[in-house]
């Protein structure tokens, strides 16, 4: 019985923040574009579900993450203006750029959740996920796109021949400043508040029968 309740929350949840998500995406609450790039807020919903859902649930909503990204590319629920131009170079390319960073940054953000928990209490283990989904964000993000369109015309006339990691922490900027410092607040406030709530599927460990 217990464990039909842990499901039933864990598929309630997941649907929560996957339509949270959404709704994030379609509408100005996820994005506030500034240039090439854009400000996502994005990130907290999968932060949330790799706290509460664990490695699975963060690699689940990063996946709606990355599909709403990639559309995004096409001008179905906003406009990249990055996407577009990499999309016209290559639509597989993009789409491998735009979904597969958003999946492993939900994935390790639950592993690193479930680390986290070992050290210390649920408010700092939401908080550091939050951080790390964020960051790790940006980070996949700007790798793959260096290592599949770095020999671009595009993303060469971008880089202007600056060291590449300078370019990058000058090109993230104050978007990767501003994402990282939501992320670590919101999903630490957020996370704690489930967890006390009580609607986070709780999963004892298994113990060793004495001998």
């Amino acid at each position: 019985m217990k464990n039909s309740k842990d499901k039933i929350k864990q598929l309630v949840l997941l649907a929560l923040f996957s339509a949270i998500l959404l709704v994030m995406s379609y509408t100005p609450l996820g994005y506030l574009n500034i240039g090439p790039l854009a400000i996502t807020l994005n990130v907290i919903p999968v932060a949330l579900a790799a706290v509460t859902l664990g490695p699975a649930g963060g690699a689940f909503v990063g996946a709606v993450f990355g599909i709403t990204s990639f559309l995004q590319c096409i001008g179905i629920g906003g406009t990249s203006a990055m996407g577009v131009i990499l999309f016209e170079i290559s639509p597989t390319l993009t789409f491998i750029q735009r979904f597969f960073p958003r999946v492993l940054e939900g994935l390790l953000a639950g592993f690193i959740f479930k680390g986290m928990k070992k050290l210390t209490n649920n408010t700092i283990s939401c908080a550091v996920s939050g951080f790390s989904t964020a960051f790790l964000n940006t980070l996949l993000f700007m790798t793959t796109l260096i290592f599949l369109f770095g020999n671009t015309d595009y993303i060469k006339n971008l880089v202007g021949g600056q060291n590449i990691i300078v370019f990058i922490c000058t090109f993230v900027g104050i978007n990767a400043v501003f994402e990282m410092i939501a992320a670590t607040l919101l999903t630490g406030v957020i996370g704690t508040a489930l967890f006390k709530a009580k609607l986070v599927p709780h999963h004892q460990p298994k113990r060793r029968k004495s001998k």
